[in-house]
């Protein structure tokens, strides 16, 4: 999610340049974010099968890559109310900056997803050379 926001803000949009803070100190800031929220998806995402709210059986990536643009909606929702931009363009700039959070968190549920089904693999594989 990280390198997905830097390739979007500094390289497709070039926001980066207009930081009113030092580079360094924006990546060092974003990164931790950025880790509190792959942080956030992991474990919203265990809770959810745990519950069984997300099936492992019907479309789980699918449906992880839904959770994390949820949760890239909301992240932008408090950005906005927050008053944290980049810049000010307007209503479409406002829209594509919300389609690509979702997009963004949604990789990120994504890549959640991917790890918990390697890691089930993984167990899988374990168990039946143990057994």
């Amino acid at each position: 999610m990280f390198g997905l926001s830097y390739v979007w803000h500094g390289v497709a949009l070039t926001d980066l340049e207009e930081l009113r803070i030092p580079l360094t100190l924006y990546l060092v800031l974003a990164g931790m974010v950025y880790l509190g929220l792959g942080l956030a998806l992991t474990i919203g995402l265990h809770k959810a099968i745990g519950r069984e709210l997300i099936s492992l059986k019907v479309a789980f990536p699918f449906t992880s890559f839904l959770g994390g643009a949820v949760v890239g909606f909301f992240v932008y929702l408090i950005i906005f109310v927050l008053g944290v931009t980049f810049t000010k363009h307007g209503m479409v700039h406002l829209v594509v900056d919300i389609l690509w959070q979702m997009v963004e968190q949604g990789m990120g549920g994504l890549a959640v997803s991917l790890g918990i089904i390697y890691d089930m693999h993984k167990r899988f594989l374990e168990q039946e050379r143990a057994g």
